[in-house]
């Protein structure tokens, strides 16, 4: 596993489940909200910059990336060892946002944003951060994969690292 990429839904607990694998391999975690937004949650950035900055993070040896950005998987897909899905009930993914509330300072009106947007992560079709995606991208990687459905799920997989 020495290179893993966590996607999942919002609030699915991939920042969590990275956090405790980097700090077990003692590898660099690398979170996909920092790539794909600008400080304080101001907009977008540039694709061509977020991509640069992939590329930077994902040109390691050994790492760990989590997010729902199915655009930045392609990116490094290739490089990927070991893909971990957390398919976390919507319902659970929700509650976990709320109790966890809105970080990295973003406005109440993003907050509510992001909770319509995880409410539809089972809705979208044709597009990149979706559980239809997802699913793709986990039956066409031909290497270890791993598909966790609760947190009991996830820390019994950590006892194992």
């Amino acid at each position: 596993m020495d290179r893993a990429f966590i996607m999942g839904n919002g609030g699915s607990g991939k920042t969590w489940l990275a956090q405790q694998l980097a700090q077990r391999l003692r590898y660099p975690v690398f979170h996909l909200d920092d790539f794909h937004w600008l400080p304080n949650f101001a907009g977008e950035r540039p694709r061509d910059e977020r991509n640069r900055l992939v590329a930077e993070a994902a040109d390691g040896n050994s790492w760990i990336m989590e997010g729902i950005y199915g655009s930045v998987l392609t990116q490094v897909l290739s490089l990927v060892t070991a893909l971990i899905w957390l398919d976390i009930p919507d319902s659970e993914c929700i509650s976990n946002l709320i109790q966890r509330g809105q970080t990295g300072g973003g406005t109440d009106e993003q907050f509510e944003e992001l909770l319509e947007y995880t409410r539809g992560y089972r809705l979208r079709k044709n597009h990149m951060n979706s559980f239809d995606a997802h699913e793709q991208f986990f039956e066409g990687h031909s290497l270890q994969k791993l598909k966790l459905g609760s947190r009991s799920d996830a820390t019994a997989f950590l006892a194992t690292v």
